[in-house]
Formats: structure tokens, sequence, C-alpha cells
């Protein structure tokens, strides 16, 4: 298991706003700057009732962490949910919950 990149994904789960920010590219629609290919920090920081640099903040430690993508398009970058951080949270999850004794498994 690699322990820093997965500490680095839980830690960057482990805030309030940054959470709001992942469900917000997850569910975004074209109603926002949405294009399909991305969501506009302008949307994401409306969504969080954020600053621009504290938005643009919790959205650099969710690229670093592997959880977002972002792309840079004139004056605004555009960000997208990454499969490889979710997976990596994924997979130390499962790898925990595997080794959950099977009588405690039942009572969840």
């Amino acid at each position: 298991m690699d322990f820093d990149g997965t500490a680095a994904v839980f830690k960057a789960l482990g805030d309030v706003h940054r959470l709001k920010a992942l469900h917000f590219l997850a569910t975004a629609d074209a109603g926002c700057c949405s294009t399909g290919q991305g969501v506009c920090t302008c949307d994401v920081q409306e969504r969080l009732g954020l600053s621009q640099p504290t938005t643009s903040h919790h959205m650099k430690i969710l690229v670093e962490a592997g959880l977002v993508t972002s792309e840079k398009r004139g004056k605004w970058t555009y960000y997208t949910l990454s499969a490889q951080g979710l997976h990596l949270a994924h997979t130390a999850l499962d790898t925990l919950l595997a080794a959950v004794p099977h009588f405690q498994k039942e009572a969840v």
C-alpha cells in the first residue's frame, strides 16, 4: 500500500469544503460553466461560498492528492474528477474492511 499517497488522499478528503467541491464536480450540470470537460473555477467558488484564493487553495490540495485534474483555459481553470485518488481511497478502505472479522461486518 502507498501509505504516503493514501494519507494525502484522506487528508484532502478530511475537509468539508473539499468534500463539497468533489460532490459539486460529481453532480454539476450544464447550468453552470460545466462544458462536459470540467467545471470552471468560478462555479466551484460560488458553490463553496469562499474567496477565490481560498477556493484555489482547496482545489490545489485536491489536485495534488490525485482526486481532481485541472486544465487552464484562458483566465479560468477547469476541474474534473480523477479516478486515481478515488481508487486509492477505495482500495485502502477495501483492504481494511477485508481485515474486519466476519461477525463485525454483519453489524454494519
